[in-house]
C-alpha cells in the first residue's frame, strides 16, 4: 500500500483532537487520492467530537463554523490553511440533496453514509491504521466506482451523487460498477431537484479535472442526465462532446478564461445563441456567458473560411488576415485559435482534413502581428465621428456608415490610415449617399 503522509499541520490537529479524548481520522478525497499516488491533497478529518466541542478546542479565533449544522467546522492552522473537521454522523432523513444528520455515531456508521467506496476510505495518523468497511482500496486496485451500499437508496439520499459518480470514473478512467450504473440512471429523471448552481459547478469540476470530459458526458447523455439537466446537448452528437478533449488541460483548465473556451467547445454545435441560454440557465456568470457565446460566433463566422483557406495550402493575403483579425478582434485572437486547434484536431481524429498545425501556428503569428501593429477597427483610425460631424457630415446612420467603409478601405491598405486621405474619402461617400 502506498504510504499515507497528511501534512504536519494535519496531523497537528489530529494529535489534538486525540489528546483531548476524541477520535480522529482522515477522510475523504484525501485517502483516495493519496492511495492512487496523487499529489497536493486537501486533507479533512472526521472526529467523535461535536461542532461545540471542536470550537471549544481549538478556540473561535482558529475555528470557522462552515457547516455546523451538518457537522463541519474548518479549523485553521498555523499557517492559516483551514481544514475542514465534521463530527461523526448518520443521516436521519432527505430531500434528495440536503440532509438531516445525528451525531453521537460511530465512524463507521459515518462511512456507511458516504457515497462511493472508493471515498469511503479513513485513516488513523496515530495508529497507522486503515479502515475501508466497504473493500474501496479493492475497487481502487479494479479501478471500479461503486455506491456503497444499496445503489438506489444512495442516489436518492442525494441526486449530485449521480454526476458525480461520472466524474470520478472519467476523471481517474475508472468503470461504473454496473448495479451503481442502473442507478444512475433511475435517478436521472430526478436530477432536476438539483439547484442549476450545483450542475455548473459539477460540470466545471468536469472541465476542470478530467482530461478527456467527453467521456463524462457520453455517460451524461446516455444515462439521460443531459436530458434532464441541459436537454440542448441530449441529442449531441459523440464528435461534438469530442471538442473539450482537445482543449485546455486539467491544471490549465481551472483558471476561468481555460474553463470558457472549453465551455465554449462543449457547446460549439449549438450556436452562440443557444449557448447563451444554456449559461443562463446554469446560472453562469454574465462574464463567462459572454465570452462563451462571443467566442462560438466569431467561430461560426470565421472558421470556416480561415480552415479552408489553411487547407487549400496557397499564399494567404495580407487583407485576409486583417479582415479575419477584425472580425475576431485583438483580444479574442488567442481564445480562438485555441478552440480553433481543439476543434480541428477533434476533426482529425475523425479522419477530416484540417489544417496542419504548422499552418495553425503561423496564422496565430501572423494574425499577432496584425493585432499589434495594423489599424483593424474603428478605434484605431486617424479620425473619428466627431472629426466627420466638423467637417460637415450629420450624425445619424449615415455616417456610421461611412465610418465602416473607411475601416473597409484600411483593411484592405492601411497606408490610407492618414487624416488626409480618410477625410477626403469620407468626403466622397457623402456626396454619394446625399445623390
Amino acid at each position: 500500500m502506498i504510504a499515507l503522509r497528511p501534512p504536519p499541520a494535519v496531523l497537528e490537529i489530529a494529535e489534538k483532537l486525540e489528546d483531548a479524548g476524541f477520535e480522529a481520522w482522515c477522510v475523504g478525497g484525501a485517502i483516495r487520492d493519496a492511495l492512487l499516488g496523487h499529489p497536493d491533497l486537501d486533507w479533512d478529518l472526521a472526529t467523535s467530537a461535536t461542532p461545540v466541542q471542536v470550537r471549544e478546542l481549538f478556540g473561535m479565533r482558529r475555528t470557522v463554523p462552515v457547516g455546523v449544522e451538518f457537522g463541519t467546522v474548518g479549523v485553521l492552522d498555523r499557517a492559516g490553511t483551514m481544514h475542514e473537521v465534521t463530527t461523526f454522523r448518520r443521516d436521519v432523513r432527505t430531500d434528495g440533496r440536503h440532509a438531516e444528520v445525528e451525531f453521537g455515531v460511530s465512524l463507521d456508521d459515518d462511512l456507511a453514509r458516504r457515497d462511493f467506496t472508493i471515498n469511503a476510505i479513513a485513516y488513523s495518523p496515530r495508529r497507522n491504521e486503515v479502515r475501508d468497511p466497504f473493500d474501496g482500496q479493492r475497487d481502487l486496485a479494479r479501478r471500479l466506482v461503486r455506491a456503497v451500499g444499496d445503489p438506489e437508496a444512495r442516489m436518492r439520499e442525494d441526486r449530485l451523487r449521480a454526476l458525480r459518480a461520472i466524474r470520478f470514473a472519467a476523471r481517474f478512467d475508472f468503470a461504473i460498477d454496473p448495479a451503481t450504473r442502473d442507478a444512475i440512471t433511475a435517478s436521472a429523471p430526478f436530477l432536476g431537484r438539483l439547484s442549476p448552481e450545483r450542475v455548473k459547478q459539477e460540470l466545471d469540476k468536469t472541465l476542470e479535472q478530467v482530461r478527456c470530459p467527453s467521456a463524462a458526458f457520453v455517460v451524461w447523455q446516455s444515462t439521460g442526465a443531459f436530458a434532464t439537466l441541459v436537454p440542448a446537448l441530449a441529442s449531441a452528437s459523440p464528435e461534438a462532446l469530442a471538442v473539450a478533449d482537445y482543449l485546455a488541460q486539467p491544471g490549465s483548465a481551472k483558471r476561468p478564461a481555460r474553463r470558457a473556451i472549453r465551455f465554449a467547445g462543449l457547446l460549439l454545435g449549438l450556436g452562440a445563441k443557444a449557448a447563451e441560454q444554456v449559461l443562463v440557465s446554469l446560472r453562469a456568470s454574465r462574464h463567462e456567458t459572454q465570452a462563451v457565446a462571443v467566442l462560438i460566433d466569431r467561430w461560426h463566422a470565421h472558421g470556416q473560411s480561415i480552415a479552408d483557406a489553411l487547407v487549400a495550402q496557397q499564399p494567404i493575403a495580407d487583407v485576409a488576415v486583417r479582415r479575419w483579425v477584425a472580425g475576431i478582434g485583438r483580444l479574442q485572437i488567442g481564445s480562438f485559435m485555441r478552440l480553433a486547434a481543439g476543434v480541428w484536431h477533434a476533426a482529425r481524429a475523425r479522419g477530416t482534413t484540417v489544417p496542419s498545425d504548422r499552418a495553425a501556428r503561423q496564422l496565430y503569428r501572423r494574425m499577432l502581428r496584425v493585432a499589434l501593429r495594423d489599424p483593424i477597427d474603428l478605434g484605431s483610425l486617424a479620425i473619428d465621428g466627431d472629426d466627420l460631424r466638423r467637417a460637415g457630415i450629420p450624425a445619424g446612420p449615415g455616417l456610421g456608415k461611412i465610418l465602416q467603409a473607411l475601416l473597409t478601405a484600411v483593411l484592405e491598405d492601411p497606408d490610407r490610415n492618414t487624416t488626409d486621405w480618410l477625410m477626403r474619402e469620407a468626403d466622397r461617400l457623402h456626396a454619394r449617399l446625399l445623390s
